[in-house]
């Protein structure tokens, strides 16, 4: 078991300079087309709480490539995105470059579980980060931390594979995917309200294959992930926010109490 941050650097360095980057922050070094749909989900799961008004400040935590630092940026918040790896940092400080908002952005390599931006945020925003923090003395900390930074109003909106029901044979050495139980008294624990709760991807097919995939030859796992993919969009697409109980994933918006 390599350090989370040893990880996250070979993921960067491995995967964060092809293309959109996906691969490095979605699913590790699935085919695109897999982490396109991913995407995709994230994107409509979210896209109702991201319109944030001009100005607004905003904290990104496990940024990544900075796919959504820019996305906000780009409608006027002002952003600062926090990620464990250098290499993430760099490519997203690149990308804010190229696509113009990088006046609009800051990015800072730092841990989640003893954060400090040096100011607090309207919104703090962090997708699929949790779900990697397996001691739960850091997962307890990542939380402390993101609650102290909000501002007296503010709003968390956190992205995480969250399932109604017990899957450990889902689990592996970088992810958990915790019962949403967990993370509510979690929540509660940390002093946070819960104010909406929607889903993300109901279509059960991925995590019914998921724990059988280290098992499969290169060719016959792309082939399964097609499948299952085509299987799942239009249920994700169509349904996805509203089947909230049958969701893998869910999108949690919390306010301090």
């Amino acid at each position: 078991m390599r350090s989370p941050v040893v990880y996250w650097e070979e993921r960067a360095r491995r995967f964060a300079t092809e293309g959109d980057g996906l691969a490095a922050v979605c699913s590790y070094g699935m085919p695109a087309f897999y982490n396109r749909v991913i995407h995709t989900c994230q994107r409509l799961a979210l896209e109702p709480w991201l319109r944030v008004r001009p100005g607004t400040s905003v904290l990104d935590v496990g940024c990544g490539v900075g796919r959504w630092s820019r996305e906000l940026a780009c409608r006027g918040a002002r952003v600062t995105g926090i990620d464990l790896s250098p290499t993430m940092i760099a490519q997203a400080r690149r990308r804010a470059a190229a696509q113009g908002v990088a006046e609009r952005c800051r990015f800072l390599v730092q841990d989640l579980a003893v954060l400090d931006a040096g100011q607090k945020f309207d919104l703090v925003l962090g997708v699929t980060v949790l779900q990697h923090i397996l001691d739960p003395q850091a997962l307890r900390n990542a939380m402390q931390r993101m609650v102290a930074h909000l501002t007296e109003g503010g709003t968390l909106i956190l992205l995480e594979a969250a399932p109604n029901r017990s899957v450990e044979n889902c689990d592996s050495p970088i992810f958990r995917a915790r019962q949403r139980s967990a993370y509510l008294r979690l929540f509660a624990d940390c002093g946070l309200r819960v104010r909406a709760i929607t889903g993300v991807d109901p279509a059960p097919f991925k995590s019914w294959l998921l724990p059988y995939l280290p098992r499969l030859p290169q060719q016959l796992r792309t082939a399964a992930l097609a499948v299952v993919t085509a299987l799942s969009i239009p249920i994700d697409v169509l349904f996805g926010r509203r089947a909230v109980e049958r969701s893998w994933h869910a999108v949690f918006i919390l306010e301090r109490i």
